[in-house]
């Protein structure tokens, strides 16, 4: 989780810099924030997403922070015209907020309803480019190919937090944390995981 709470730290500080530039009437350079999120189911992904919107609603950067999660059921239609209304509907209830794309890679496919949801959603985040953030997710190899699949996705997304499988250690941490709670009904398990943590 310490490259995780580096590129947090990163994006925070650059944010800060970017209003401090604006509030002195400085120029501000036009770069895109957008992210790619890689790893495996139940890292935290979301979690972390859940957690940027706040930290960049804090920050006065989204003007509501809230978090909107779809994926490519939430996004493509059974016809060709009706996923870009689909589409375009996820995006503006994302609008000053995060917009969450789980497996993301899933819209491309052989048929033409993924492609008409990344045509929409690119030409979306160009024009909310000041009020929107969009996370894509999902496996390493299939996000690179996602994002190679189409020169534009490669140009917004150019930032990438890698999510890596739990240790025992951190494991064992997720699990004590609410067991502390009650300690007189789940001090067994919890020797056995101490027992796990330290062998």
């Amino acid at each position: 989780m310490v490259n995780i709470k580096k590129e947090l730290d990163s994006l925070i500080n650059f944010v800060k810099l970017q209003r401090l530039r604006s509030q002195r009437g400085l120029n501000i350079p036009t770069i895109s924030l957008h992210m790619v999120f890689t790893g495996n189911p139940g890292t935290g992904k979301t979690t972390v997403a859940r957690l940027m919107s706040k930290i960049l609603f804090e920050l006065g950067y989204l003007s509501k922070g809230h978090l909107i999660e779809t994926n490519r059921a939430g996004m493509v239609a059974g016809y060709v015209g009706q996923t870009a209304l689909k589409t375009e509907e996820v995006v503006r209830q994302a609008v000053d907020g995060v917009l969450f794309i789980d497996e993301a890679y899933s819209l491309v496919s052989d048929d033409d309803y993924g492609q008409e949801a990344i045509d929409t959603l690119l030409k979306l985040m160009e024009n909310y480019r000041d009020n929107l953030f969009v996370i894509v997710a999902g496996y390493p190899q299939l996000m690179e190919k996602f994002i190679a699949s189409n020169p534009r996705l490669a140009s917004r997304f150019n930032k990438y937090i890698e999510f890596h499988d739990y240790n025992r250690e951190e494991l064992f941490q997720i699990f004590d944390t609410p067991a502390r709670k009650i300690p007189t009904a789940l001090t067994p398990p919890r020797r056995f995981l101490e027992t796990l943590s330290t062998s």
